[in-house]
């Protein structure tokens, strides 16, 4: 099962905050994290991976899809 935020729009720490609410209450599952911002992918990623997941990024117009993983 994969939980998808959608973080567009939002300026941080907000997506980070989504990100670990999501982390902390269902710590094994997969999340696909929607941001539009290259600071939110930053701080997203450092959070997770400080975390011990996996992330990965994919770009779309200026848009970015996190794919976490444990």
């Amino acid at each position: 099962m994969v939980n998808i935020i959608d973080a567009r729009g939002r300026s941080c720490p907000e997506p980070v905050i989504m990100t670990k609410n999501q982390i902390d209450s269902n710590p094994n599952i997969s999340l696909e994290v929607l941001v539009d911002t290259h600071v939110a992918v930053e701080n997203i990623t450092r959070f997770a991976t400080g975390k011990g997941y996996n992330v990965n990024v994919e770009e779309n117009n200026g848009e970015f899809k996190l794919i976490i993983k444990k």
